[in-house]
């Protein structure tokens, strides 16, 4: 079991950036791959990025790709979202999420179904 908990969101214009953090807690991070999701007002909640457990693969959302990179350090137990060139569409609470891990090292899960825990999201906000 593992618990989680989103930091780094906030107000910031169009073309600004922003990094979000994940922390977990448990002995067991590096056992998950961790994704970020979003989700808008009237919108379903949406894959952002994906990282496996080892952090060799990743995934991203076409909307995102070449502007956001996600990573993470197993040994502080904290997954990251580095946002750059911030657009208003990238306006929604943005949530982490992670999923236990057995065997694979380089799946990376990109359905809100494939994951097991999720973190209680923080909000992101780009003006224009």
């Amino acid at each position: 079991q593992v618990q989680l908990v989103e930091s780094g969101g906030g107000l910031v214009q169009a073309g600004g950036s922003l990094r979000l953090s994940c922390a977990a807690s448990g002995r067991t991070f590096s056992r998950y791959a961790m994704g970020w999701f979003r989700q808008a007002p009237g919108k379903e909640r949406e894959v952002v990025a994906a990282i496996s457990s080892s952090g060799k693969t990743t995934y991203y959302a076409d909307s995102v790709k070449g502007r956001f990179t996600i990573s993470r350090d197993n040994a502080k137990n904290t997954v990251y979202l580095q946002m750059n060139s911030l657009k208003p569409e990238d306006t929604a609470v943005y949530y982490c999420a992670a999923r236990r891990m057995s065997a694979s090292t380089y799946y990376t899960p990109t359905s809100t179904r494939q994951y097991d825990y999720w973190g209680p999201g923080t909000q992101v906000t780009v003006s224009s």
